[in-house]
């Protein structure tokens, strides 16, 4: 059984206590790293491979949403939070699961289990960090389809399903969620720009602070991947105004 690679964050040792206890109660989980602020996260998941996050909202400097936010392929993640109020905000995110404070064990180990079962493509420490795929199967009826990264426009997420745009070919319809996708193709030329869509940067003909063109589609850019998008393109547009 492979494992799950855990990292903990959380300013409060008693919550990373807790959370190690029932993590140590799940065979397939490994907590390899436990961090007390966002700040030393960042420099954690930049330098090895993690396959789950557990991760507290509010914590100094740095609070867990703008770490997500700051990370440009965050591993998935289960936010672990004493307030109601950032969930709406989180699942704009792509997260997993959304637990409250003071977390039962029951439904710690059900969000676990929407991570599993969400999460279909092998665990990470199978994959170099900064390993370039060239090149991605998908099934469809029951058949592998080989695709090539420089063939995809963009991919857009259809609830269970997602649609893969392509140049100059008909688009796959397969089963699956963007985040999964996104995590197993492990390249620098896909970023999110919206809770639906991913694109591949170098296909983008025009963009504006609330849309991108692909080759002439308009494609909507969510209100908390602004950042992530001003990273790649540099010009004069503050795209987060």
């Amino acid at each position: 059984m492979n494992k799950i690679r855990c990292l903990i964050v959380d300013d409060e040792p008693p919550a990373i206590e807790l959370l190690q206890k029932y993590a140590s109660m799940i065979e397939q989980l490994e907590v390899i790293g436990t961090c007390q602020s966002a700040v030393k996260a960042f420099d954690f998941v930049d330098k090895l491979a993690i396959d789950l996050m557990f991760l507290d909202i509010r914590m100094p400097m740095l609070n867990g949403l703008d770490l997500i936010k700051s990370l440009k392929k965050p591993p998935p993640i289960i936010l672990t939070t004493a307030y109601r109020e950032y969930a709406i905000e989180s699942y704009d995110l792509d997260i997993i699961d959304y637990l409250l404070k003071p977390i039962a064990f029951d439904r710690f180990l059900k969000a676990v289990d929407r991570y599993r079962s969400k999460n279909t493509v092998e665990p990470s420490q199978n994959q170099k960090p900064n390993q370039q795929v060239q090149h991605i199967f998908f099934n469809v009826n029951r058949t592998q389809h080989k695709v090539d990264l420089e063939e995809i426009l963009y991919i857009e997420s259809l609830k269970d399903y997602v649609r893969i745009h392509m140049v100059r070919k008909e688009s796959l319809v397969v089963k699956g969620n963007l985040g999964t996708i996104m995590r197993k193709i492990s390249n620098d030329r896909f970023i999110r720009i919206h809770r639906s869509y991913a694109i591949a940067v170098d296909k983008v003909k025009s963009y504006n602070q609330s849309e991108i063109y692909i080759d002439g589609n308009k494609l909507p850019v969510g209100p908390t991947y602004k950042d992530t998008l001003s990273s790649y393109y540099e010009d004069d547009t503050d795209l987060r105004k």
